[in-house]
């Protein structure tokens, strides 16, 4: 079911592995922060509209996913639905639940980690706000045509769970450990969050379980996108050209003005170019492969500095 990581490691031309990638680092922190203003915010009263309105609230009113159609909050103060609420109530989450932010923030990193790593930092912020974004859409859009009532929807929960379906089909015997006890594939311990969350839709609970199959199928999607594509993001996003040596220059056709003996021997270093790089990518494609299989198996933290080396030279000739 999952899509061999060499494919991965070979298209998106990764530079090595960072145990905080950049992109993750920084959602963790802006959600650390956003929570501390919300807890903040329950001790602080503002003026709004000539009444007195905990500041906690006001960041719900603005900030939170609220119902397309809004609603009245003890019949005072109108909750509005705001378009750039798709994005921010991604990083806001329950005050009286330091489990909900806990858990975000350590699944995001725990399975994002390597996802980032190996997409690169720009598709993976991308992936992460598409998948919060299909999310939200998902539950203000299928709320209120299942007959319940819409409520405000926080929390990175729905993009978490198409980071987590990600994981899952990029390395789906990967085992995580329940409990730091039991081992489980990714492939069946995901599957089986992903299906209560499907089976869970339309009954009563805080929980927003269309958000978090929003956010699933969307990761699902996306990776399915990926392949089809061989997930070549780094020739959507730059286009650098390397010569035959690994260069920062590309060999370049002579011009007209070009005598022969000039064209014959540029012509002639090209081919010879390609050749050695040819012969060299088969001699060392064994070792890369052997390298990345074995980084599907236990992860790459668990490689030598040998082979991290040659994992790293490797991709920066691509």
């Amino acid at each position: 079911m999952g899509l061999d990581s060499r494919d991965y490691y070979r298209s998106s031309g990764a530079r090595g592995f960072s145990f905080f990638p950049p992109v993750i680092k920084t959602i963790i922190i802006v959600n650390l922060v956003v929570y501390f203003f919300q807890m903040l915010g329950t001790q602080i009263n503002l003026v709004y509209d000539g009444m007195q309105v905990p500041l906690e609230i006001l960041l719900r009113k603005f900030f939170a996913l609220n119902p397309i159609g809004g609603y009245s909050l003890q019949g005072v103060l109108d909750m509005n639905f705001y378009p750039w609420q798709l994005v921010s109530y991604q990083f806001m989450h329950s005050t009286s639940d330091f489990a909900h932010i806990l858990f975000n923030m350590f699944s995001l990193w725990m399975f994002g980690m390597e996802i980032e790593n190996i997409m690169g930092s720009k598709n993976f912020l991308v992936f992460y706000l598409l998948c919060g974004v299909v999310a939200g859409l998902s539950q203000i859009l299928i709320t209120p045509l299942i007959g319940e009532i819409g409520a405000p929807t926080i929390g990175a929960s729905g993009a978490v769970y198409g980071i987590m379906v990600a994981f899952a089909m990029m390395f789906p015997d990967r085992y995580i450990f329940i409990s730091f006890l039991i081992p489980v594939k990714a492939k069946y311990l995901i599957a089986v969050y992903v299906a209560v969350e499907f089976f869970s839709i339309g009954q009563a609970s805080f929980v927003a379980h269309l958000a978090h199959a929003g956010g699933a199928l969307t990761g699902f999607l996306f990776i399915l996108w990926g392949r089809s594509h061989n997930f070549n993001f780094a020739k959507i996003f730059s286009s650098r050209k390397k010569d035959g040596y690994g260069g920062d220059f590309s060999f370049r056709k002579p011009t007209p003005s070009s005598n022969t003996k000039d064209v014959e021997e540029a012509e002639f270093y090209d081919i010879r170019a390609k050749k050695e790089e040819e012969a060299e990518a088969a001699a060392s494609q064994e070792e890369i492969d052997r390298i990345l299989d074995k980084i599907s198996r236990s992860g790459y933290q668990n490689l030598t500095e040998r082979e991290k080396r040659i994992l790293f030279e490797a991709s920066r000739k691509k």
